[in-house]
Parts: structure tokens; sequence; C-alpha cells
């Protein structure tokens, strides 16, 4: 029966992977233009809208402070933004379902665009709060995803989804350097300017290169009506097997990790003494880690290992992780730590998010993909409470010792549990 499955499903990707080719020469566009292609314009929009994603957080500390914004309200304004991607990751994910993709990409980019001009203008502390309201729609990654997973078979999903850590860790480097450099020598709104020249090429780009529909017709249609923002939608996806087990693994190994980078900048003055200049240098190697691990390191073993033996291992190297935070006295460790982090960090994002498109109807990966994003705002939205917390109680080390407890906790669960995944390697 198991091998019956097998064959069905594989002829089910097949057929659709040829669905796909049509709907894309069916596109108005080219009947030349190939799937790589688009995909290859979805890596280079997910790049550039990640290099001003981090550029302006670079640049965002010190505009606050030069139009007199304090730490606590500095705080709040770290807040509004994560409650705004948030909320708007699901009513995201949902329009690109209703609407297809090339418009959700174009809503994304014109939002980043008015984002940057209202940044460009803000000149008092209510305009600054105010140009955040965009943010709303600003989810240029998911979009990405949503390219790929309507253009890529499932066993070629994790392979091409784990590529966008490349994409990552170009924006991570370029971006904190050019918001640097930028404000520096050129004045504060400079990096403003850059990145809404940048977004108005992405929504050019969005427009010209990308489908009107990526996904296979037969799956229009399928998603069930409803408004952008939908309780109902969400609960409904979660029903299905194995979604609700997958994503509260999603949330859970991810989040004590989640809590320390949100203080990290606390931590990197306050544990390791860090100058400004030296934690510019450790975002860069994160970065680096990041490009090479989650765009090289993830794609081939998703060619040898199926998606369950990959998730397991991303949470034990998790636990494994806590244990070394738990132990860590220099800047140093926290290098060597950095090594199993970013790997464990990468591959649990990927895979979680390859089994999760592929447990829902193709017609609700966007909304799938949407509720993903909202993972990260909420880390963000509580991260400073829990995490100012658990640093002033009880120190550095307890985020590694609650790493450790959660992690051991998440693996023998799915060690235990029957979780129903599609087994199945990248070809």
């Amino acid at each position: 029966l198991n091998t019956m499955n097998t064959k069905a499903s594989s002829g089910g990707e097949d057929k659709s992977s040829t669905m796909r080719t049509e709907t894309l020469g069916e596109s108005g566009y080219s009947g030349h233009i190939k799937r790589g292609q688009v995909i290859l314009v979805a890596y280079l929009i997910a790049t550039l809208d990640l290099t001003f994603l981090f550029m302006q957080m670079g640049v965002m500390p010190y505009l606050a402070k030069s139009l007199g914004l304090d730490s606590v309200g500095f705080g709040y304004l770290q807040t509004t933004f994560g409650v705004l991607q948030l909320v708007g990751g699901p009513i995201f994910g949902r329009f690109a379902d209703q609407y297809g993709t090339r418009a959700a990409l174009i809503l994304s980019c014109a939002s980043g665009s008015a984002f940057f001009l209202l940044m460009s203008v803000s000149t008092n502390i209510p305009l600054l709060f105010l140009s955040r309201l965009p943010s709303v729609f600003m989810h240029g990654l998911p979009g990405a995803q949503k390219v790929i997973t309507d253009l890529t078979t499932s066993s070629q999903r994790a392979d091409a989804l784990g590529k966008l850590g490349l994409c990552f860790g170009i924006g991570i480097i370029i971006g904190s350097a050019l918001g640097g450099v930028l404000s520096t020598k050129f004045g504060i709104f400079v990096p403003a300017y850059v990145g809404l020249v940048g977004n108005l090429i992405n929504t050019m780009l969005a427009m010209v290169w990308i489908p009107l529909q990526a996904k296979p017709k037969s799956d229009h249609g399928t998603s069930q009506s409803g408004g952008m923002f939908s309780i109902r939608e969400i609960l409904r996806l979660m029903k299905f097997p194995g979604v609700m087990e997958i994503f509260i693994v999603k949330v859970l190994a991810g989040l004590p990790i989640g809590l320390f980078l949100i203080m990290f900048s606390i931590i990197s003055m306050d544990f390791f003494g860090l100058e400004a200049v030296e934690s510019g240098y450790l975002m860069s190697y994160f970065g680096v880690l990041q490009m090479v691990v989650q765009g090289l390191v993830v794609g081939k073993l998703t060619n040898h290992c199926t998606e369950r033996t990959l998730l397991q291992l991303s949470i034990f190297v998790f636990a494994g992780v806590g244990l070394g935070m738990a132990l860590m006295k220099t800047v140093w460790h926290y290098c060597v730590i950095a090594v199993p982090l970013v790997f464990a960090f990468s591959t649990l994002g990927t895979i979680t998010d390859s089994i999760l498109t592929k447990a829902v109807p193709s017609s609700d990966t966007g909304t799938m993909l949407g509720i993903c994003a909202s993972v990260h705002p909420l880390t963000r939205t509580v991260g400073p409470t829990i995490g100012g917390v658990l640093y002033k109680q009880f120190g550095v080390s307890s985020f590694g010792y609650l790493q450790l407890i959660v992690n051991i906790g998440l693996f023998v669960y799915l060690f235990k549990s029957n979780i129903p995944l599609r087994e199945m390697k990248g070809q």
C-alpha cells in the first residue's frame, strides 16, 4: 500500500509540475520564461528586500535617538513593528492565495516603498511611528517562498527553500554595512532614500517577471471562502494531519534562542563587553554562516535524508546548543556555538516550512507560509519582556538551560510520536 501511495504521489507531482509549466507559458509575458528564471528573480527580490530591511534596522536606533526617543520609546517602536508583522503575515498569505503571487509581491514591494518614503520624512516621533504602518504588508521573504512553493515539486521544495538562506545571509552582511556607511558619510535619511528606490525596483521586477498565477489551474478555487484575516481559515489548516504538531514544534524549538537573540544587543555590551564595531563584525560572521549553512549544507542534506530525520536532527542539535550556551563565558565560546546554532535554526525553519506547505492543499500554501512568517514577529513582540526578565533575574545561562530543556522534551516527543509526514528525499 505504501509503495502504491508513493507511486501515486510521484505521478501526481509529475502532473503538477507539467501543469505549473503550462501555467507559466500562459501567463501572457513570454512562453520562453522558464521556471528556473522566475525562481532566480524571486531570490533576487528576496535578497534586495532583506538587504533594505537589515539596512533600516541598523539605522533606526540612531534615527530614533536623533528625534529624542528614549530606550523605552524605542522598545514601543520595535513592538509596534513586531505586532504589525505578526498580524500581517496571515493576511498577506491569504491575499497571495486569493489574488496570486505576483499581486502579493507587488503589494509587499509597494508597501516597502511607502515604508521608506514615510521614514525619509520622519522629522518627528509621531511620523516615525506612522512609518511603521506599511510594514503590515511587507513580506518579501514569504512572497518569494510562495513563488518557490508554487513552482517546485515536493521533492525539490526543501532544497529550493533552503537556498533562500543565501539571500538572508547576503541581506545581513550588505544591509548592515550599507546602512552604517550611508548614514555616516551622507546623512541619517540617505538609507531611507536608497530603500525607497530599491523597493520601487523590486516592484518593477515583480510586475515584469513574476507570472500572474504560478500554481496549477486545478489548484485554483479550492480554498475556502472567507475574509483576508480569518481565524476560521487558520484553524481549518491546523486540522490537517500533522500541521498543528509540526507548527508547535516550529514555535517552541526556536523560542528560547529567539529570546536570546532579541536581547543580544544588550548581552553583547554587558556580558561580552563588545563595542558597536565588534558587534557589527559578529553580525557579519552570522551572515556568512547563514549563507554557507542554509545555502549549501541544508540543500545537500535534503538530497540524502528524509525530512523527519532532519527535523529530529535539528532539535537534537538545538538541545546541544542550549547546553553550550548555558556553559559559555566568552564571545569566542559563542562564535564556536554559533556554527551548530545556525545549522539547527536554518534546518528547522526550512524543513518545517517544507513539511507544512506539503501538508495543506496547494491553494492554501500562501496562507500557511503567512502563518509560518508570523512566528518571528511573535518572538519579537513577546521577546523583549520575557527575555528581559530572564536576563535580569537569572543571567545569560538561563537562555541556554531553557533551550536545552525545551528541545530535549521536543526530541522525545518527535521520537515517540507518529506525526504523518511525506517521507520524500530530494531528487
